[in-house]
Order: structure tokens, then C-alpha cells, then sequence
């Protein structure tokens, strides 16, 4: 039963990266393209005098600077790996996973992001004992979209390249601390009845926020806000569409092949 069950959320996690890949290249892709356009430019500074235009700072999503902690969170980041930078180092034309172009690294983050998602889904599903149908798949993966997603956007939102942000460390930490604290927050407010349970679950959910996101010193960024706030949404509104067709897909495959022993 276990192990129908590991499978199954193997194969709905594989069908879920390839419906991710698609919706990426449709809608965020385009938006990322167009703000690297931007990125090598630097901002000048108020007052700065004429042709004296600091260096830009390294505050890229590149994974170089990652430790091997931070580059498996940055896997499962609203925007896999495969959309890091890949015309840094002079690898323009070259992908930035193991040579891969842009698409055929994206593509693998994703699959390997899918399945990942959907067996820790399946996973939890086990633990607590609510078993993963097609009637609460989509509920499964629009609470898995508000742990992993939405909830950490309000302080960490979604970001181009070129925009400004803290140490890739410091937003690693607090996205996972988040994830984390969402994932049982949601479960004590959806699943427990108990009142201290749901406030408890509440109070969960605020404290990452009530702590504050890092946040970058300068703020200065060359790419325009409202292309900033249009990757957002595209960015999330993807990644819901995702856990949806992973809830639902895992859901079915649950009914049709997984039978109890």
C-alpha cells in the first residue's frame, strides 16, 4: 500500500513538472527574458554625478553562492534553478544545469521539483491519515500552494532577474522557516477543531511575517516595478495552476490504482 502509494505520487509529481514546464514557457519565461534585458545595466544613485554609475551588486539568484543546504531550497523555489542566469560567465547560449539549454534544464528541475512536492504530499497525507482522493485533491494542492508559495511571497515575493534582495542565505532560512511554519499552521486551523488548535495554527502562520523578511539595503533596480509585479503574479498564478494539477492528478491515480491492502 505504501510503496503504491510512493509511486503513484512519483508519477503525478512527473505529470505535474511537465504541465509546469509548459505554463512557464507560456507565461514566465517571456517575463524573465525581457528583464535581463535590464540586468546589466547598474542604477545610478540619486545625486550620483554624471558617467559615475556604481557597480551593480551581486544579488542575483544565481545558485554559485549557495551552500548545498541553500541550493536544495532553491530547488524548490517558486522559479526552478533552470531560470538562474545562464548567460553569466560568458555561457550565453549555454544552460546553467550540468550544459543543459534554458528549456531542457527547466524541465528537469521541474520534474524532479513535481515529484519531490508530491511525495512529501504523499508523505503527510500518510502521517496525519487523510488520505489524498479526487474529490480533495484540489484542496490538498491549494493548501500546498498557501505553505509553499503564497504565504512566503507576502515577505519574499517572487523575483526577476536584475531586482535587489538580501543574502541568498538569509531568504533560503526565512522561506524555509516559513514553509514550515505555514504547513502546521494550515494543519492546526483546517484539521483540528480544538479552538487553541486554530489560534495556536493562526499564530503559526503570522510569526515569520511578524519577524520580517530579509530585505536588501539598496533597493535600486533598473528593471521597471511594473514588470516586477506582472512576474509576480504570473509567477504565483503558475504555481498554482501546478499544485492543482498535482493535487487532482495524485488524487486519481490514488482512486484508480492504489488499493487498500
Amino acid at each position: 500500500m505504501i510503496v503504491k502509494t510512493l509511486l503513484a505520487a512519483i508519477v503525478a509529481g512527473l505529470i505535474s513538472g511537465v504541465f509546469m514546464t509548459a505554463a512557464q514557457e507560456l507565461r514566465v519565461t517571456p517575463l524573465i527574458l525581457h528583464a535581463e534585458e535590464f540586468e546589466g545595466e547598474a542604477p545610478a544613485a540619486p545625486n550620483q554625478p554624471s558617467g559615475q554609475q556604481p557597480a551593480a551588486t551581486d544579488h542575483q539568484h544565481s545558485l554559485n553562492d549557495a551552500s548545498p543546504f541553500g541550493t536544495m531550497l532553491a530547488t524548490l523555489s517558486p522559479i526552478t534553478p533552470a531560470y538562474a542566469h545562464e548567460h553569466e560567465g560568458g555561457h550565453e547560449e549555454g544552460g546553467v544545469m550540468f550544459g543543459m539549454s534554458r528549456f531542457s534544464g527547466t524541465l528537469l528541475a521541474n520534474l524532479v521539483t513535481g515529484a519531490g512536492f508530491s511525495l512529501l504530499l504523499a508523505g503527510v497525507s500518510l502521517v496525519i491519515g487523510y488520505p489524498i482522493t479526487l474529490q480533495n485533491g484540489a484542496l490538498w494542492g491549494a493548501f500546498g500552494w498557501l505553505a509553499v508559495h503564497l504565504l512566503p511571497a507576502i515577505g519574499l515575493p517572487p523575483e526577476l532577474p536584475g531586482f535587489p534582495a538580501a543574502e541568498l542565505g538569509d531568504r533560503q532560512t526565512w522561506w524555509a522557516a516559513t514553509v514550515l511554519l505555514s504547513a502546521v499552521g494550515l494543519y492546526l486551523v483546517a484539521l483540528r477543531r480544538e479552538v487553541i488548535a486554530k489560534i495556536s495554527g493562526l499564530a503559526l502562520i503570522a510569526a515569520p511575517h511578524a519577524y520580517g523578511a530579509p530585505q536588501p539595503l539598496d533597493i535600486s533596480s533598473n528593471v521597471p516595478a511594473v514588470l516586477g509585479a506582472e512576474f509576480a503574479v504570473a509567477a504565483l498564478a503558475t504555481t498554482l495552476a501546478f499544485w492543482l494539477v498535482l493535487g487532482v492528478v495524485s488524487g486519481f491515480i490514488n482512486e484508480r490504482f492504489v488499493k487498500p491492502g
